[in-house]
């Protein structure tokens, strides 16, 4: 019998709260500033202007300082392109190989976008959009001893100001096995032009609003990217109907191959729904905690917390669910656990 496979979190990050898309195209941004300031010559330099006078940098610290007065001399698309923002370089060799390494650009005063290269001047990993206000999140990046890697912080267009981060070695996360005897959500293969005419909720008017009942103590379902018939990026999202349980809590622990949401919604009504809790449940395994009386009804969704404009692609994810008819109080997630080992 397979086991689930989960690597239990000790420290949760404390992820910051932010306006909720619940939509499964991506919405535009404002539009971007196209001329940075001039450079300045007696700007404080917390980072080196290019990658020849880059800046070193210790894993396991933050860093701060402004791109204000830098020069634009790097671009990549992730997924926008055309930057004219001006930018700054660090760099770093681990010591040893590092699987999950993060770098969190939360704090930062604008609209940041941030890259790594190799020595090689190979990209291995950006991001413009993580956070609601814009600022970046890098993660997991694979990275080798010896090799020497390059941090870009630059800006979405011409935007450019103060930043601060962190680059940190994670433990990876949860690994996502569909336990024995889980319900399946059975939704059809992703592809381009996909209509989602399964579990797409508010977002699915032509087919009725349709929601999916989770009904079972563990839920394994699949979720991910693919561009629309008018061809922009579009994300699939998993509409819910989960019963609240006797003694009128609900958990939901989720795990997740990318970075995913849990929300809670509300009022339960396409009209006006929002979010009224959510939780990331990737790097690392979170539960949503959800109160009410007993035999009411929760709107749930899950999706992807960004948008991207690669191939189309599917990921997984697990869901555990307090659904025994015991006080949830007395339910650990440990107990939860093991009712499929």
């Amino acid at each position: 019998m397979r086991t689930l496979a989960l690597i239990l979190l000790v420290i949760v990050p404390a992820w910051p709260a932010a306006a909720h898309d619940l939509g499964t195209s991506r919405p535009a941004k404002p539009a971007a500033q196209v001329t940075p300031p001039p450079p300045d010559p007696e700007i404080l330099r917390q980072g080196g202007d290019t990658i020849l006078t880059a800046v070193p940098l210790s894993i396991g610290t933050s860093f701060s300082g402004t791109t204000a007065g830098y020069t634009n001399d790097y671009d990549e698309i992730c997924p926008y392109t055309g930057s004219t923002a001006p930018d700054v370089v660090y760099t770093f060799t681990p010591g040893f190989d590092i699987p999950c390494l993060y770098v969190d650009m939360y704090g930062s005063q604008y609209d940041t976008k941030i890259y790594i290269y190799d020595q090689s001047l190979n990209l291995i990993a950006c991001n413009d959009d993580f956070y609601g206000d814009y600022t970046s999140f890098l993660g997991p990046v694979l990275v080798f001893a010896g090799v020497q890697y390059f941090l870009i912080i630059d800006g979405y267009g011409g935007a450019s100001g103060t930043y601060s981060g962190s680059i940190e070695e994670w433990t990876c996360g949860c690994f996502v096995v569909c336990p024995d005897g889980a319900q399946l959500e059975n939704e059809p293969e992703i592809v381009d032009g996909y209509v989602d005419a399964w579990n797409g909720g508010c977002n699915s008017p032509d087919f009725g609003y349709p929601f999916q009942p989770i009904t079972q103590p563990a839920f394994c379902g699949v979720t991910g990217f693919y561009l629309s018939a008018s061809g922009g990026s579009s994300r699939d999202t998993d509409w819910f109907h989960i019963v609240i349980p006797d003694g009128g809590v609900l958990e939901v622990t989720g795990c997740a191959e990318m970075s995913t949401y849990m929300f809670e919604l509300g009022p339960q009504d396409c009209g006006s729904v929002g979010v009224v809790q959510s939780i990331v449940i990737w790097p690392y395994d979170a539960t949503l905690t959800i109160t009410g009386p007993a035999g009411s009804l929760v709107w749930f969704w899950v999706g992807p917390t960004s948008f991207w404009d690669g191939d189309t692609y599917e990921y997984e994810y697990l869901l555990l669910l307090n659904l025994e008819p015991v006080a949830v109080e007395r339910q650990s997630w440990t107990a939860i656990k093991s009712l499929f080992e």
